[in-house]
């Protein structure tokens, strides 16, 4: 009696056999990745801020430990505020074996859009202790006003 191989046809294959296959392969990929330290794990957005408002101004307070003054470009065109900026290498310990390298050194950039007009020739930004702080001042238009009611 002969044996015959069963080979699976197309049409009974299991549709999700090959999705399977890919996510194992990408599995393997990112564990070596992991593993010869290639792949950092960040934050996704740089720098991070908090922006808040109040009655006169729009305030935006970004972390930016160890970078200088002299690094940053901030600008204003119509709602967008960018945010530019160099945060230079520490110095490297040159016979040192690390362990952790997770203090990232280069070029970063930010957009901010904001939510309401600003006075463009009243925007101020103060660097303390790696916080820089923007006091963006509202627009006349755009301020409260109290409206005082005739009798």
């Amino acid at each position: 009696m002969a044996l015959i191989r069963f080979t699976e046809r197309p049409h009974f294959r299991n549709p999700w056999a090959e999705f399977e296959r890919i996510r194992r392969g990408l599995d393997e990929l990112s564990q070596n990745m992991i593993s010869e330290g290639k792949m950092h794990m960040h934050a996704t957005v740089y720098p991070p801020l908090n922006m808040y408002e109040n009655a006169d101004a729009l305030i935006i307070k970004a972390e930016l430990p160890g970078v200088q003054a002299e690094d940053l470009d901030i600008s204003v065109e119509g709602d967008t505020l960018t945010l530019l900026g160099k945060r230079k290498p520490h110095q490297e310990e040159e016979k040192a074996s690390y362990h952790r390298r997770e203090i990232e050194a280069g070029n970063f950039s930010r957009a901010i859009a904001l939510p309401t007009k600003v006075d463009l020739d009243k925007i101020t930004a103060k660097l303390v202790d790696g916080i820089l702080t923007i006091t963006l001042t509202k627009a006349d238009e755009v301020k409260p006003r109290q409206i005082s009611i005739s009798t």
